[in-house]
Parts: structure tokens; sequence; C-alpha cells
């Protein structure tokens, strides 16, 4: 049967502990990729799994005080609900410790040994048990394991070698016959370098102390554990047992993996072990960078292992959003923030800004702004679009397009903006459109048909970035009402009943990402702290009154003028100037009392960005404790709101 499915795998992982936001980042990028290929249509196969033979899996069950296979057991489990939690859609789930996997790796130690390409010898040489990886000595760092930088020990036994050593020309061919085979560029370079350096034969054999899968006919040794981990790859996927499956998927179309693993391991050791089995071998193997924190390597021993699990558990509580929904941010952040391949460092003010930028005052505000407008002038229904676009369907159908041509080159950041332009794209056509106004003018067929074309734009994103934030879109896709016609990325028109049917009936909006403050309660400035004479004054204004003197450049230096975005606006009772706005400054939120409720309806001003002074003292106007004041001019007696020319400035930026 010939192959007909799209294959990925992550590396299977220790069982040595539960996984963190670092080695938890190939399977989120993974379970993305798959999700993709599903949605392009394409069958496919995910696999991820654990490794269970190490030497380091038996000597944590053993601080533990628990037996081998018991932990194993148990930690496996454990990975299996982290990968549940975050939604993980994996197909395929492998434990080295299965008979499956066992017979098969008994089955290719007996075959290669039997052809010459394993061989028995003694082994004297420096021995890394935490990475499990063998030495020569000018491979040390200061007489330490480089790849971890702990101490190493030193082996001396009669072992089996692969003899690796012998398909040096043959993967230096294969590497220049496939440009793509290697991936990204400049790891390629790493392992041409390595193979050029000369392959020594590696050692896959250690002493049998209670814990591994015994050499056939020597059980008193046990196979070398990365010798017996990378054959998960094939014995999950049925090598040696159903060949119609196993066809059918190999040779695996993506391998990811660590940059720790990528050298050594996956792009000299396992082709050779391929090659010397008579396979092809994969399309390609992709090694990625590493995250750190704030700065710092990620690992339990310095106590900064962050959960994912727990990061999106805090987030949910924080800004009150559904616990689904908090971790399809941390998925979306993993893949948007540091392009794939290069290392990248998690900071929670990074995180955070994401989570109120992008996704609350971008995709959020676009879906919650255009489905409360729905609401307020067609009862939720969605409207004949006699006429609607506004020139955005060939926006939709570009970046739709630069997104898949980025994703089929793991370029997530790339296809991540691709997707938040257009996301923009329908900010910027509600704002010009004003459907507030054409409201008011009784213009309803254009009113009807800018919604619509808004909340195609919403569609179309959430399809998009469905792979990413597979509940966020399903939320979406609920709002809309268009659960069964979600795939679809045909812009709707007025002849057609699919995907997006005039007269469907709307959910919400229900607010998906609420914005995060960078104050606790308790820090935000409170009434009393006003002196009452300041109080007594401000409150007989109506609004604040421009002075006319001249001030020094000192004086107004001390201003600080920043961007905001407006994310909810109310009229002030018994005040026809006056309007109670909620504002976005990135990473906090405020409320200001405005005097522009002559020249704008409170549902103008959603979204809009607006720049503020942001260190004027808190007042209370009419009731009301403004922290911080509006800029506007005044025309014929109106206010004109001062707006930043680029709707994309962020919010919290500083004006200069």
């Amino acid at each position: 049967m010939p192959k007909s499915a799209y294959y990925i795998t992550t590396p299977i992982y220790y069982v040595n502990d539960v996984p963190h936001i670092g080695n938890a980042y190939t399977t989120i990028i993974a379970d993305a990729v798959a999700r993709y290929h599903r949605l392009k249509g394409e069958n496919t196969f995910f696999l991820t799994g654990t490794d269970e033979n190490a030497i380091k899996v038996a000597a944590a069950a053993k601080d533990r005080g628990m037996e081998p296979k018991a932990f194993a057991d148990q930690l496996a489990e454990q990975f299996r609900e982290v990968w549940k939690t975050l939604d993980i859609q994996y197909d395929g789930f492998i434990r080295t410790t299965e008979p499956r996997h066992i017979k098969v790796v008994e089955a290719i130690f007996s075959r290669l040994l039997e052809q010459g390409d394993i061989y028995k010898g003694n082994y004297e040489g420096w021995y890394c048990v935490p990475c499990e990886t063998f030495f020569a000595e000018g491979e040390l760092e200061c007489g330490k394991c480089s790849s971890c930088g702990r101490e190493v020990e030193w082996v001396a036994e009669e072992n089996y070698y692969f003899r690796l050593s012998a398909f040096s020309e043959r993967l230096l061919a294969h590497i220049e016959a496939n440009p793509g085979f290697l991936q990204p560029e400049f790891r390629k370079n790493e392992v041409v370098n390595f193979i050029k350096q000369g392959l020594r034969d590696v050692s896959i054999t250690r002493k049998n102390q209670g814990w591994g899968i015994p050499v056939p006919g020597d059980p008193g040794k046990v196979i070398y554990v990365w010798f017996d981990a990378l054959i998960n790859y094939i014995s999950a996927i049925g090598y040696l047992a159903d060949d119609e499956k196993f066809n059918s998927l190999w040779p695996a179309d993506l391998q990811l993996m660590g940059k720790d693993i990528f050298v050594r391991f996956h792009c000299t050791f396992w082709p050779a072990m391929l090659m010397g089995l008579g396979l092809e071998l994969p399309k390609v193997f992709f090694g990625h960078g590493f995250w750190t924190l704030d700065g710092e390597k990620i690992s339990k021993s310095k106590g900064n292992a962050i959960s994912p699990a727990e990061l999106a558990g805090d987030l949910a509580e924080e800004s009150g959003a559904r616990l689904d929904i908090a971790l399809d941010a941390v998925r979306y952040f993993v893949a948007r923030e540091v392009s794939f391949g290069l290392d990248g460092d998690f900071s929670m003010k990074s995180f955070r800004n994401r989570f109120n930028s992008d996704l609350a005052n971008d995709l959020g505000n676009l879906l919650n702004r255009t489905l409360s407008m729905l609401n307020k002038y067609f009862d939720g229904v969605i409207p004949d679009p006699k006429h609607f676009s506004g020139g955005l369907a060939p926006v939709i159908a570009g970046a739709s397009n630069t997104a898949a041509e980025a994703f089929d080159k793991l370029e997530f950041t790339k296809g991540l903006e691709a997707i938040w332009s257009i996301i923009s794209a329908g900010n910027k056509f509600v704002n010009d459109m004003k459907p507030w106004d054409l409201e008011k003018e009784g213009k309803t067929d254009e009113l009807a048909g800018v919604l619509y074309s808004a909340l195609e734009v919403a569609r179309a994103a959430a399809i998009m970035v469905s792979p990413f934030m597979p509940a966020t879109a399903m939320e979406i896709a609920r709002q809309l009402g268009i659960k069964d016609q979600f795939a679809s990325l045909k812009w709707a028109n007025v002849n057609d009943e699919k995907p997006f049917a005039v007269g469907t009936k709307t959910q919400g909006p229900d607010p998906i990402f609420p914005r995060l403050g960078s104050k606790k309660k308790e820090d935000k400035p409170k009434v009393e702290q006003i002196p009452e004479e300041v109080s007594k004054a401000v409150e007989a204004q109506e609004a604040p009154k421009p002075a006319d003197e001249l001030i020094s450049y000192d004086y107004f230096s001390k201003m600080k003028l920043k961007v905001a975005e407006v994310i909810a606006a109310e009229r002030i009772e018994k005040a026809d100037k006056l309007l109670k706005l909620k504002i976005s400054l990135g990473d906090e939120e405020r409320e200001i009392v405005a005097g522009v409720a002559e020249s704008y309806a409170p549902e103008e001003l959603v979204g809009r960005k607006i720049v503020i002074i942001a260190n004027l003292q808190p007042a209370k106007i009419r009731g009301v404790i403004s922290n911080g004041m509006l800029l506007a001019a005044e025309i014929d007696g109106k206010a004109i709101l001062l707006q930043p020319e680029n709707s994309d400035v962020p919010a919290g930026t500083k004006v200069k």
C-alpha cells in the first residue's frame, strides 16, 4: 500500500518528571501542524509518547521509593493528562515498555547484528547519565558534559557497537541531494560539520542493572536507551507487525525535536539505523530552539519550570476567561512570540501583552463590537447583505494564501502575522464605515453589508487560527451560529446559503478574552486620596478647561502622553457632554471622563485608538473617578478626537 497520510512525530519524553513549558513546546507545535494538515483535508497521523528504559528513569524511581515500572506507569499517565489538558489531539501514543515496541527493538538488534552493522567490543570512555550520552575526551567542556554541564563518569565495559562510521558518506550524500531534509538551515550546517569531523561507532548496550530491554541472547546487557528510543517512530506504526499501516505512513513527513537531540542522535544515528534496515529516511528533521524564562534556562532544579496548565489556570482566574481559552492563549504565545527554530524567552510581561493586545484588543474586539451592533440593529440575526465586502474578500484570500505558505514552511510567526492582518483590516473597516452613522442615516442595506463583512472576517480568521487556538475557534463559531459550516474559507455571497447563511441567529456577544490589568485592586488609586478641595473644584466643572498660559518645556516634559484603546463607553447620567470611557493602555485598564458626548455616540468610540494624558492626578467628575484626560481638538464647538494615523499602534505606546 503506498504512503497516503501525513505523518508527524515529537520525540518521546523521559518519564523522570512531568512536562513544563519548555518540553511541552514541541508537542504544542506538532499538534498545531497536525491540525493544520487535517484542516487542509489530509489524512494525518500524529505520534508522541514516553521514553521509559533510561537509567535516569530507574534512578528517579529509586529516589521516590518506587519500582521503575510502577513509576513509569504513573508518569506516562501524567503525560497523557497534560496533553489532554493542553488539547493535544495525537493519533498514537507509544511507551517504550510496551511489548509491541520491545519486540521490534529485539528484532532490529538481531538483524543489524547478523548483517555486521552491530559488533561486540570493549568500551572505555566518558558517559553522562542525565543525557544518556557517550563522549570522547575532546567533546567535553571543562571536563563536563557539553550538553548539560554536569559531571560525567568513566565507563569501562564490554559492549555491542553500532557501526556508525560506515555511514558517513551515505549520510552526506543524502543531505546534499535533499536540501530540505535538515531544517533550519543553520542546524543543517552543524550536522554536516559534525559528520565531516568523523563519526565514531556508538556503544549501544549497557550492563543490565534490572531495567531496560535485554540484548537478545545476552541478557547480562540491556540495549542503550537511544538505540531503543529512536525505534519508536516505526514500532508505533506497525513495522514488522502491520505492513499495510506502516506503508501508508512511512517515511515520516516531519520529525520535530529540540536542538539538544538534533545533531548527534536524530540526524546521524537514526538515519544510519534506517539505512542499515533498508528503509526510506524521513522527509524533514526540524530542530527547534529552547525557551528560557526571563533569560534563565528553564529547569526543575532552578525552580522556574512553568507548568503550561498552571499558567493557563492563573490566567483564567485573573482574567475570567474560560480555562480552555486561556490554554489557547499559551499555545498562541509560544507559536507567535519567536520564529520557530530560534531560542525564545518566556516573560510574563510579554505573555500578558500578547493576551491584551493580540487576543483581547484585536480578535476579541472585532467579534464583540460587531456582534454588539448586530444585536442592537438586527436583533442578533444575520441580515441579507445586499452591499458588502468593502474589499475584504481579496484581503482574506491573499492573507490565507500567505498564512498557508508560511505554515507549510513551518514559519508560524509569519503565518500568524498574516492572519492578524485580516483582523486588523476588519477592525479598520468597521472604524472607516461607521455603522453607527449608517444606522442614524437609515442606510439599512449598507449597515447590513458592513456588519456581515466584519463577521465574515472574524469567521475566516477563526478558521485560519484554529490549529493553534482550537477552543477559541469553536467558541467564535458558536457565537456566530455557524458551527456546521465553520471550516469553509469560501467568502459568502447573497445567492449562497453557505457558509454564512442569511437569517442565522447569533449568540452573545460573550467576551472571549477579558482584558488583564497590571495592577491589583489594592494598588488602584482610592477616592479618599484626592484632597477634598480638589474634588469639589473639579466636580463643579462639566469638563476640564484648557489653560491659556504659557508653560515651560520642563513643565510640559512631565506630562506622559500615551495611546489608549477604548474598550467600553457609556453616558454619564445628567451630563449631556460627558462620557465615561473604559480604556486599555496595553498592560492596564482605566476609566476616564471625556467631554465628547455631543460629538460621538458611545458605540462609535469602542475599538478606537485615542491619545490621553496618563499621569494626571485622579479626579472625581460627576461621581466618576477619572484617571487621565483624553486629548481632542475643538471645531465649531464640537470635540474632534486626536487619534494615531496608524490604527495598528499598540495601546500603551508613548507619544513623543
